[in-house]
């Protein structure tokens, strides 16, 4: 019955710790390129300071909720800094 309990318990505890990896490629990913959009906007120069600045300071907070493995929310904070990366390369 002890056995049991403690099966019971620790495949309880594995299923939560997978539920955690969800999102851990897609923030990966999506972290990456916006990494590589950054360098290519900043290779090209930008014109809108406003949008770059936006998206360096959630590109942190993405990688902060990484580091925290918080994937949803990194997945959320690096798309949106891709948009502000394109934003910025536009002139706006």
């Amino acid at each position: 019955m002890k056995s049991l309990i403690c099966l019971s318990v620790l495949a309880l505890a594995l299923t939560g710790c997978a539920g955690k990896t969800a999102y851990r490629d897609s923030c990966a990913s999506q972290l990456n390129a916006a990494w590589e959009e950054q360098s290519l906007a900043e290779a090209e120069g930008f014109a809108g300071t406003v949008s770059y600045s936006k998206a360096m300071a959630l590109l942190t907070g993405a990688k902060t909720q990484q580091q925290f493995e918080a994937y949803r929310g990194c997945v959320e904070k690096a798309k949106k800094a891709r948009f502000y990366l394109r934003e910025s390369r536009a002139g706006r």
